[in-house]
């Protein structure tokens, strides 16, 4: 098999190719301004562990209010279950209910 030549490829060759990205070769824009900053003047974690032991906290006491009682209601619930299974599967709880279902003899 024969390689085909770029030409014949349809690949753009030397004078077809635009430019880059935001380079190609159009009008250049006016009115529009880009600002940077160093990446020495830069700090993204400047303050961020103090502003969490005050902020962060503050933030989380006021949200007490909303996921606690949940959360304690679901580990009473819990708790009461698993009490109450033990107590089902113990000797005194097999006796108790048999007793029960007997009609009390």
């Amino acid at each position: 098999m024969r390689p085909s030549s770029v030409v014949q490829s349809g690949m753009p060759g030397g004078k077809a190719y635009m430019g880059w990205w935001g380079d190609m070769g159009g009008p250049k824009q006016k009115g529009v301004i880009q600002y940077s900053l160093s990446p020495f003047r830069q700090r993204a974690t400047a303050g961020m562990l103090t502003g969490y032991l005050f902020n962060g906290f503050s933030r989380i006491m006021a949200q007490v209010p909303y996921f606690v009682p949940p959360f304690a209601i679901g580990y009473g619930v819990y708790i009461w279950g698993k009490t109450r299974y033990e107590w089902n599967n113990s000797k005194e709880g097999h006796h108790q209910l048999s007793m029960e279902h007997e009609g009390g003899h």
